[in-house]
């Protein structure tokens, strides 16, 4: 009874005798709590043999209501991200201001009794509907109208910190993509198409692929040893993120310098995915291309020394 990814839009059909489990959630990141949020959601459907729905919202709601948001994940990544953990179903409902003004009891009317959800199971900090009134208290309460149970999970930790969607930000905006990477149970990545540069790493003796600036969340100016992925394979490299103060340069980019050749070299045009292990050092200006040669050599060495440590 698994999902098809043209349906992700569209109302499960549920057997109104067998009712369903939901969970809900933006889910930007896919993070542990997200996942421990949906297995154990997992597990309670099938134990009680029904299926598992789990409900998201696309574009995150706070751009729906302007406020500043740069998400951890593309849309399409999310969603593969969703699919991995299995669900029966995963419904993405299109976010607008008709649904952000929405109270708990009317969003439950038209979007949850119609999949004849008997089980809500949400996290630790969850809540629903216009002014975030639908607490997990009230949501309980309009249970037993609608004909279904609430069961709130206590917050998943790493390293004594709730595990969050905003932690995680912080520490990606900080540089610190290690301690995001604890909290995810995977390293953060951005991805994009290879386009042309200036050729200024090849001249340097150091060829980067210059990445297309991506939708998702970039780490702090910085240089990263980093893996880079192509066509499925990952290759090991040290990543730099910023604006090249030594040339004068002021807009921010993404090149990456690849410690092993993949067989095709050509990688103008593919689309790469650069995952981030552990910032090096910040973005700093050298006197010239010489000094910063040098220092990009340190910085490949170090990042061959990292990644040599860090387990794929």
């Amino acid at each position: 009874m698994k999902q098809t990814d043209s349906s992700t839009e569209q109302m499960p059909n549920i057997d109104p005798a067998r009712g369903c489990c939901v969970t809900i959630g933006n889910f930007d990141g896919v993070h542990k709590g997200h996942q421990a949020l949906i297995s154990h959601a997992l597990e309670f459907a099938r134990k009680v043999g029904m299926p598992c729905v789990v409900v998201s919202f696309w574009p995150h709601p706070r751009l729906v209501l302007g406020k500043e948001h740069v998400p951890l994940m593309t849309r399409a990544t999310r969603l593969d991200a969703l699919r991995a953990l299995q669900p029966d179903f995963i419904w993405e409902i299109p976010f607008n201001r008709l649904v952000a003004a929405l109270s708990p009891e009317d969003f439950i009317k038209q979007y949850l009794a119609p999949i004849s959800m008997r089980r809500l199971i949400v996290g630790h900090d969850f809540s629903l509907g216009k002014g975030r009134a639908g607490q997990p208290c009230v949501l309980q309460g309009l249970g037993r109208a609608y004909g279904y149970t609430v069961e709130q999970l206590a917050p998943v930790t790493e390293g004594g910190s709730v595990v969050s969607s905003s932690r995680i930000r912080h520490f990606v905006e900080q540089g610190g993509v290690d301690s995001a990477a604890r909290m995810l149970g995977r390293c953060h990545f951005c991805e994009g198409e290879v386009v042309h540069g200036d050729g200024r790493g090849s001249g340097l003796g150091f060829p980067t692929a210059n990445i297309a600036m991506p939708e998702t969340l970039l780490p702090a100016p910085g240089v990263y040893a980093s893996r880079v992925e192509v066509d499925g394979k990952l290759f090991p490299a040290v990543t730099n993120i910023g604006s090249n103060p030594t040339f004068g340069e002021r807009e921010i980019g993404v090149e990456s310098h690849l410690l092993e050749t993949p067989e095709d070299t050509d990688l103008y045009g593919k689309r790469l995915r650069v995952h981030f292990v552990l910032q090096i050092r910040r973005e700093r200006r050298f006197p010239g291309p010489r000094e910063l040669a040098d220092q990009i050599e340190r910085d490949a060495v170090q990042a061959s020394e990292i990644l040599a440590n860090s387990p794929a």
